[in-house]
């Protein structure tokens, strides 16, 4: 190991000098003494969108404890919610991908890192149930067949019953959710025709959408609920609170492990913790009270709890 490195819990570190060395330990320990509302407040800094560097300037707290809190939160919150999001009563799942990167992008990633999963290209495979808005399952990998039948199968998994799904035009999802499913399904598939592809200098904008195509692959779905409108929406919704999914910013993930415990906490704060405001029955209600897996919205100092748990 080189001078003046340390390794903790898992984190190797290597500072500069030994005082650093030093700083980085009380850093560290100073963390198990944060009490429960200083831990909150990270957290809840974070669900806001906030990156690491900038939740660590505004709540006055060591990098390094951020993440090493990031990193024990977001792997109960995984767990839990490996746990307890079984057996949904689930009608009408909308499935969608979103891109994202780590380390760098793609076309930057060094020769040899090309290849290895974790640098460049990261998708996140997001099911949503168009009822209660909950994500019922998700799957952080590439955007290929293996994948997709890990995530299809995870989904199926989770379902207490025969559902309606629709998916974009993905052409791997038709033999694998064939396989998973069987025939015990009402699938459709829904494509966007996209007009003509904008020019270089605007090309972070999407082509204009001229139509949709929908096409029944299997069962007999419902023709009006054939729609990947809020899986779609909800794509936003993950780039505005989760500042590493941002784009033409330098707050990418550049470690895989942090960008999933990332999504694990996410995912938490959005099931469980936040109202979702077309839920309102009239009282504010969270898309797992509305799926019946929670009986009661969630706080901050909750998520922090499952930790010790």
């Amino acid at each position: 190991m080189p001078p003046h490195s340390l390794s903790v819990n898992g984190i190797n570190i290597f500072p500069k000098t030994l005082d650093k060395c030093l700083s980085v330990v009380y850093n560290l320990v100073k963390m198990n003494k944060l009490s429960l509302e200083r831990q909150a407040q990270v957290i809840r800094v974070l669900c806001e969108g906030n990156s690491i560097r900038s939740t660590a300037r505004i709540t006055d707290t060591a990098i390094n404890t951020v993440v090493k809190l990031l990193r024990d939160v977001g792997d109960a919150c995984g767990k839990y919610q490996d746990l307890h999001l079984r057996n949904l009563p689930c009608k009408t799942i909308q499935c969608d991908e979103i891109w994202s990167f780590c380390y760098a992008k793609q076309k930057n990633v060094p020769a040899n890192k090309q290849g290895r999963f974790g640098y460049g290209d990261v998708w996140t495979w997001t099911a949503i149930d168009a009822d209660t808005k909950l994500i019922a399952s998700w799957t952080v990998g590439l955007r290929d067949a293996g994948y997709a039948f890990e995530f299809i199968r995870d989904l199926q998994g989770r379902l207490a019953g025969r559902v309606q799904l629709t998916t974009d035009g993905h052409k791997v999802y038709l033999t694998v959710i064939e396989d998973v499913f069987g025939a015990d399904i009402d699938y459709a598939m829904l494509v966007k025709l996209y007009g003509k592809e904008i020019d270089s200098e605007t090309r972070y904008s999407p082509a204009k959408c001229i139509g949709t195509n929908s096409r029944i692959v299997m069962g007999r779905p419902d023709i009006s609920k054939i729609s990947t409108s809020y899986a779609e929406r909800h794509n936003l919704t993950m780039r505005m609170a989760m500042r590493r999914f941002t784009r033409l910013t330098n707050a990418f993930s550049k470690k895989l492990e942090n960008h999933m415990y990332a999504l694990a906490l996410y995912f938490m704060h959005y099931n469980f913790v936040r109202p979702h405001k077309t839920l309102a029955t009239p009282f504010p209600t969270t898309p797992a009270m509305a799926a019946g897996v929670s009986e009661r919205t969630w706080t901050i100092e909750d998520l922090v709890n499952l930790k010790s748990n």
